[in-house]
């Protein structure tokens, strides 16, 4: 994409020590609301957090990917394996994946995008093999690191899985159930929502309404995240920023 030289945005790799841990801590407080409500069984009301918790954990690991933690590298590999856990998915799966996302977006080769190409009901149902394939294919493309990686995160999920069940630990069923039903629905919420509809020219859609971006933890700036992605997802508004000051002609498709 021509012109991306005009964007000045190396400056914003660089996080303070309060974005530091805001980063790596955003998914705490929902996870304390959503677990203290099903302690107390009352489940549709811990529902709404367990959402906002989901998709903060993805924020996390999404910059995680990306080494935008500002953390070390242990620290950021512990973050990504923590969450496989607490996510039901191995994180070092979808990260083999997304990665390759960036390098074949909307490709043959990108396994994470295929479903960017389905109508949005077809994304829906296509949730289950996605997350199949997104453990099948870094199993079996990933190198030796990636794949002790994966199986690391698999037994572990396993383990915590018996360990719940075992013990009839009722709040982390509910968290289980909903964090397996959050990720057979990545496959719309994570990818279509984000790449439906668009081509070469326009790789991604974005979200320009201040609202919509507080709500969704300025997760759905995905055109400039494609565009930068070494840039941490707390730094996103002031990229889209100047990106629209730099490039006033760059077209932008809404993502909702």
């Amino acid at each position: 994409m021509s012109g991306l030289n005009k964007v000045q945005w190396k400056d914003l790799t660089k996080l303070s020590v309060r974005e530091m841990l805001i980063e790596n801590n955003i998914s705490i407080p929902w996870a304390v609301l959503s677990w203290g409500l099903a302690y107390y069984e009352y489940y549709l009301l811990a529902l709404p957090f367990s959402a906002l918790f989901f998709l903060t954990a993805l924020r996390q690991v999404h910059n995680g990917f990306h080494n935008s933690l500002g953390t070390n590298r242990f620290l950021t590999w512990f973050s990504l394996y923590s969450n496989s856990i607490l996510m039901m998915a191995s994180i070092h799966a979808v990260k083999f994946n997304h990665l390759r996302h960036h390098k074949y977006c909307l490709q043959e080769e990108d396994y994470e995008g295929k479903s960017a190409r389905m109508s949005w009901w077809k994304a829906i149902l296509y949730g289950p093999k996605h997350m199949y394939l997104i453990h099948k294919v870094a199993l079996q493309l990933g190198d030796h690191a990636c794949r002790k990686n994966v199986l690391l995160e698999m037994i572990s999920i396993g383990l915590f899985t018996a360990l719940v069940v075992a013990f009839n630990v009722n709040f982390l069923l509910y968290h289980m159930l909903v964090m397996i039903a959050g990720e057979l629905l990545s496959a719309f919420f994570a990818v279509w929502s984000v790449h439906h509809d668009c081509d070469e020219a326009t790789i991604a859609r974005t979200q320009r309404s201040g609202w919509k971006n507080v709500i969704t933890y300025s997760m759905f700036y995905h055109l400039e995240h494609h565009l930068f992605p070494a840039v941490p997802t707390i730094k996103l508004p002031e990229l889209a920023r100047r990106i629209d000051e730099a490039l006033p002609e760059l077209e932008k498709k809404n993502t909702f």
